[in-house]
């Protein structure tokens, strides 16, 4: 897995500029739990006017990766995706949901994270799980 550097802390704590331009701020950033809200609107639109699926594949990817690699920083390491299953379970085309991500499984090489996201009367809007590959970073 060449090509990956490491992360400074802010950026886990900010994320990066694809997060921030997909709209998700995160409010919580630990090994155990990642939280985020992302307020969403036409930029996040596909051609038939609901919000395209990438944007909920792409935040949880995101939340996981982060909080997989919170969990692994202290032994010099970082987290990266591996695989991403989404399911998709409303549609909407406005609103603020939250993104709530914790590890279902976190080993010495790999671990494996539960993403919900949520509208805000608590109605799930898309689920996923990212399976992520504990690395050294690039320096």
């Amino acid at each position: 897995m060449s090509g990956i550097e490491d992360p400074s802390i802010a950026d886990l704590e900010t994320g990066s500029a694809f997060v921030a331009a997909m709209g998700l701020k995160l409010t919580h950033v630990a090994g155990d739990r990642v939280e985020g809200v992302i307020d969403l609107g036409p930029q996040h639109h596909q051609p038939w006017g609901i919000v395209h699926g990438g944007v909920y594949a792409s935040a949880i990817e995101s939340a996981a990766s982060v909080g997989a690699t919170a969990a692994v920083r202290d032994r010099g390491q970082i987290a990266v995706g591996v695989n991403n299953s989404t399911d998709f379970l409303r549609s909407m085309t406005s609103g603020r949901v939250t993104v709530v991500a914790t590890p279902a499984q976190q080993g010495r090489t790999q671990q494996l994270w539960d993403v919900r996201i949520t509208d805000t009367d608590g109605r799930a809007v898309a689920r996923g799980t990212v399976r992520l590959q504990n690395v050294e970073p690039r320096r």
